[in-house]
């Protein structure tokens, strides 16, 4: 008996997904991406969920104006949209990850970027008490989770 080889052929797809560039010019003219940069600032280093955390307050209970859509998963906010401009910021190195903790703090790019593109004095001042409320809340649950996804140290007797 013999064998004839089997060929089968393996195809694979190319997905292209096609995304804006945005540039330094298009996030001065965004008011939601300003406001991150503006409650990074004031906080000086959060975690991702613990800034998603905090415009989900400002924008729920503190009625700051933020276009973006919430999904609640329990009782933790979720929204995709933030996350995108997350990474658009870290993308242009306005913010930068803290490798040690994990945590989202400002670059010297992004503070001199601030500088130069300010919020409106009314807007700006609203931010900040609202913020100076809700600081202590989104600190606390930032911790929570900072415990939580801490590794654990085994002890050996």
């Amino acid at each position: 008996m013999s064998q004839k080889g089997q060929s089968t052929s393996t195809t694979k797809e190319l997905k292209i997904i096609a995304r804006p560039v945005v540039t330094l010019d298009a996030v001065k003219k965004d008011l939601n991406k300003l406001k991150i940069l503006h409650i990074i600032n004031e906080l000086n280093e959060v975690s991702e969920k613990g800034l998603i955390n905090a415009v989900y307050i400002l924008k729920t209970e503190k009625n700051i104006a933020f276009t973006y859509n919430f999904t609640l998963v329990g009782q933790v906010p979720s929204s995709k949209e933030v996350s995108e401009d997350i990474r658009i910021l870290l993308y242009l190195g306005l913010i930068e990850t803290n490798q040690v903790t994990r945590k989202l703090r400002l670059t010297s790019l992004g503070k001199e970027f601030l500088t130069q593109n300010k919020l409106d004095e009314n807007l700006l001042n609203e931010l900040k008490t609202a913020l100076d409320e809700v600081k202590n809340k989104v600190v606390a649950e930032d911790k929570t989770i900072e415990l939580s996804t801490r590794p654990r140290r085994r002890r050996f007797k």
